[in-house]
């Protein structure tokens, strides 16, 4: 029978984060540092609020116009902002990698 491997074992780091979710921490950030309603930057960008709110989030993956869209309503440099996300991403620092022989995640076993 297949040795069954043990799920609840704690990971030594935190997984990375996704870049979706820097970004979306970054823009809402420099949105309330600038005091802007999220209604405002929106229509600024010419998108909804609620896709605004879900990019802020980190629930969705814009488009590079999209996110040139949005740094434009804030008035903020594009270049600058991701030059900014990659170093919190670097900062985070990378995942342990798993022990030899074992998956890093969980495994799906088929009968």
């Amino acid at each position: 029978m297949a040795d069954v491997l043990d799920f609840q074992r704690k990971r030594k780091a935190a997984p990375e984060p996704l870049w979706r979710e820097e970004l979306g921490r970054s823009l809402r950030a420099t949105r309330e540092e600038r005091g802007d309603r999220l209604v405002d930057v929106a229509e600024r960008a010419g998108v909804s609020p609620q896709y605004l709110s879900e990019i802020e989030r980190g629930r969705k993956e814009p488009s590079s116009e999209m996110i040139a869209a949005v740094t434009g309503a804030l008035g903020i440099d594009l270049a600058d902002l991701l030059g900014s996300i990659a170093g919190q991403v670097r900062r985070s620092g990378p995942v342990a990698p798993a022990p030899a022989g074992r998956p890093a995640g969980p495994l799906l076993m088929a009968a």
